[in-house]
């Protein structure tokens, strides 16, 4: 009997998720649109997470495991090559989508221009009681050509792209070198190729939780580094966006303790982009030693404002 390929292709990487695996796959088995495999990589879990998967019998569910940890970004790349969907999206194990999220995003798909690669959407993210909607209104232009606007940084959350698979024939997949950011760097790289729409609305709910890499300050940090780095051409064309990702770099080496390379970013960031008023004003505080850049650092965080 000969098997249609689905429409979409969602792929879901997880390690040591036992406890939160169940509501993300089912949250897929419950949307509307129903043209859909899910491809659950484990990334060499050493809980239960094996046994929570194969509870479910439902066919539109495969089961990939790895015998030791890779991390999430080879996870997903083994996802996308083992896709037959057109389409692919990507689900966070530890995520909700919302029921109608892959019904509204074909149907943007279906009046899309061919340029189009990519649909995503808002989401809201839930840290203890608070719920907070991303992306912010920092980001201007969220559609179209925002190759540019990427390169100041982040607003496209993993869980709620949906892509055309011929995107990654362009590209390198997931960077798996990275510690952390490589949606964001597979963004900037997808953004050089293809045009992104948006959906001005939720569709669904991002969970943080205490193990997140992307609460790792060190990796965050190495990462960003590596990215500007890998792009430092598409980062030159806008001496602006390129100054305030070294300002960005350069404090948060400080408030990492490394004030030795963080002021060397500091000084990269005014050079290449002089008139950078807040990293003149972060060099000045410097002169005046760490424990005073320390104290209007909290300062700042307090007040919900950067120095």
């Amino acid at each position: 009997m000969n098997e249609r390929n689905p429409g979409v292709s969602v792929v879901i990487p997880t390690y040591n998720r036992a406890h939160l695996i169940s509501r993300a796959i089912q949250s897929v088995l419950d949307q509307t649109y129903q043209d859909l495999e899910i491809i659950v990589v484990d990334d060499g879990s050493i809980d239960n997470t094996g046994e929570i998967i194969k509870s479910f019998q439902d066919t539109k569910l495969k089961y990939i495991r790895y015998n030791k940890n890779k991390g999430a970004s080879a996870a997903r790349n083994t996802g996308i090559k083992a896709a037959k969907g057109k389409y692919i999206a990507f689900q966070d194990s530890d995520d909700e989508w919302f029921p109608d999220k892959l019904e509204r995003q074909m149907e943007v798909f279906g009046d899309a221009p061919p340029e189009v690669g990519v649909v995503y959407s808002g989401f809201y993210r839930i840290e203890a009681d608070k719920k907070i909607y991303f992306p912010s209104d920092r980001f201007t232009q969220k559609e179209g050509n925002i190759h540019n606007e990427l390169l100041k940084g982040n607003f496209v959350g993993t869980p709620t792209v949906l892509i055309k698979k011929e995107c990654f024939e362009n590209t390198k997949y997931f960077d798996e070198n990275l510690p952390a950011l490589e949606d964001w760097e597979l963004w900037i790289e997808i953004s050089k190729h293809y045009f992104f729409k948006y959906i001005n609305k939720p569709l669904l709910y991002s969970y943080s939780t205490a193990n997140s890499v992307n609460l790792n300050q060190n990796n965050m940090l190495k990462a960003h580094e590596t990215i500007l780095l890998k792009h430092l051409d598409d980062f030159n064309k806008n001496k602006k966006i390129l100054s305030d990702n070294y300002f960005d770099l350069g404090t948060g080496l400080c408030s990492n303790g490394d004030f030795k390379t963080g002021r060397n970013y500091l000084i990269k960031s005014i050079k290449v982009y002089h008139l950078n008023l807040k990293t003149m004003s972060t060099l000045l505080l410097l002169l005046f030693g760490q424990s005073i850049y320390f104290k209007f650092r909290d300062l700042s965080r307090k007040t919900g404002r950067r120095i």
